[in-house]
């Protein structure tokens, strides 16, 4: 008698079903699985190295301005500052042969070529980009700040000695107040220039502005209290003022004598009517009315 032995149920379904390969594995060239280490689809590959590219570009922004950008940077301030003191020594010869509208010329360029900017941004433009490319920093990030750029000592006296020559200039030219002007802008960048002072107070003569005048000429004398042309040229100056507020102050009355008799006519009257009488002793004046 044969006895048929079953097979194990657990045999029987791995005979029937037999397992299927892990979702996990894949096959190499050789038709062998890997070792059950993951790999990638393309799909994933792409997307990943789309994501390490934006990681990098906000790891690593632009780069600041190199070492070697700043030095060109300076020496390019340095051949524009060599360039303006050769137009400023070719004006001075122009001036001493008596070419002052040539001379002129010759200033206004070295100014232009010494000129800077008044403004600049703190932020610069790497770090613009920088926070540009991060969203969640600009939204706390403050606008530019402004700051003013202070001149190189060297830069402010030579654009207060063009203007101020530029003075002179126009002083020989006999246009006083383009002398004032370019005078002023001299102090405003060195308000203790000694030369300037004296071609403005000069050119305020030559206009009859006597207390203008006076009055640079006692920044002189603050500034170099031996200056003794200073001194002579207030003695001299002073008479000359307060005969030109006595003028003035008479024009004045003038024109209020002449405003009050078209108004009084109307009544039969005229400021003649009314004097005005001094006391000597105050300087106050009292007004009374005669017919």
């Amino acid at each position: 008698m044969v006895v048929i032995e079953q097979e194990p149920e657990d045999r029987k379904q791995n005979v029937e079903n037999p397992p299927k390969a892990s979702s996990d594995s894949t096959v190499n060239e050789n038709g062998d699985a890997s070792d059950g280490f993951e790999t990638a689809s393309e799909r994933d590959v792409s997307d990943g190295e789309s994501d390490d590219d934006e990681q990098k570009q906000e790891e690593h922004p632009i780069a600041p301005a190199k070492p070697e950008d700043r030095l060109n940077d300076d020496e390019s301030k340095q051949k524009a500052l060599a360039e303006a003191n050769e137009a400023k020594l070719e004006g001075n010869k122009l001036f001493g042969e008596g070419k002052y509208e040539e001379a002129l010329s010759q200033y206004e360029v070295a100014l232009r070529v010494a000129s800077v900017p008044e403004v600049a941004d703190v932020v610069s433009a790497p770090e613009k980009t920088e926070m540009a490319s991060a969203p969640e920093r600009t939204e706390v990030a403050s606008a530019p700040e402004k700051k003013e750029v202070s001149m190189a000592p060297e830069v402010t006296e030579l654009r207060s000695i063009c203007h101020s020559n530029r003075g002179i200039c126009f002083l020989k030219l006999g246009k006083y107040e383009e002398s004032i002007k370019e005078c002023t802008k001299a102090l405003q960048l060195n308000p203790s220039y000694m030369k300037a002072l004296v071609r403005r107070a000069e050119a305020h003569e030559k206009l009859e502005h006597f207390e203008e005048a006076i009055a640079d000429l006692k920044k002189i004398l603050e500034l170099d209290p031996s200056n003794s042309q200073a001194r002579r040229t207030i003695v001299r100056l002073e008479p000359l003022a307060a005969a030109k507020r006595e003028k003035m102050k008479e024009e004045m009355i003038g024109k209020l004598k002449e405003m009050g008799n078209s108004i009084l006519g109307r009544f039969g009257m005229s400021v003649d009517n009314f004097k005005a009488v001094q006391d000597p002793n105050t300087g106050s004046y009292s007004i009374s009315f005669q017919r």
